[in-house]
């Protein structure tokens, strides 16, 4: 972090781990039922807060927000727990691919595909479909600071343009 700043950087969002343990690629190899392989969850919630906190370290050194921190297992965690509050009906199985929770191999012709990907959280093995990912912005640019501390988007474009 401090090679960025050096280099210039006076804004940068570092993401956190997303949800490891959901990915279909990691049920297709940790779970027979579906459910996110909890020691990988686990590995991620761990992560998280240590992210913030040297965010919060690293800002107080240089006096500025500089680094936003994203905890995008906790954006992702929402849609993948109730699915069906925000549309979607599957958030175990990717829209594309092979295998147990089409979460073995790449996206390929010769794939599983669904019908509707607008119902499924995970395009492929391990990323969001474009309507999940769009979810997880929304919250980069207007969420809670339980999303992204010390400020959302839209809070540090306020303040960028009232300099």
């Amino acid at each position: 972090m401090q090679t960025l700043y050096e280099s210039g950087v006076r804004r940068a969002i570092l993401l956190g781990s997303g949800p490891l343990g959901c990915a279909p690629a990691e049920i297709a190899l940790h779970s027979s039922n579906g459910q996110c392989a909890t020691e990988l969850q686990a590995a991620a919630d761990l992560f998280e807060p240590q992210l913030v906190k040297l965010v919060q370290e690293v800002n107080a050194q240089l006096g500025d927000h500089v680094f936003i921190a994203a905890n995008t297992k906790l954006m992702h965690h929402n849609i993948i727990t109730d699915p069906q509050a925000f549309g979607f009906e599957n958030s175990n199985t990717a829209c594309c691919g092979q295998g147990p929770f089409n979460g073995v191999g790449l996206c390929t012709p010769w794939s599983s595909l669904c019908e509707n990907r607008d119902k499924f959280v995970f395009w492929d093995a391990f990323h969001p479909t474009e309507r999940a990912s769009r979810y997880i912005v929304e919250q980069m640019i207007n969420g809670a600071d339980e999303y992204m501390k010390p400020m959302n988007i839209s809070t540090i474009m306020y303040l960028d343009s009232n300099m």
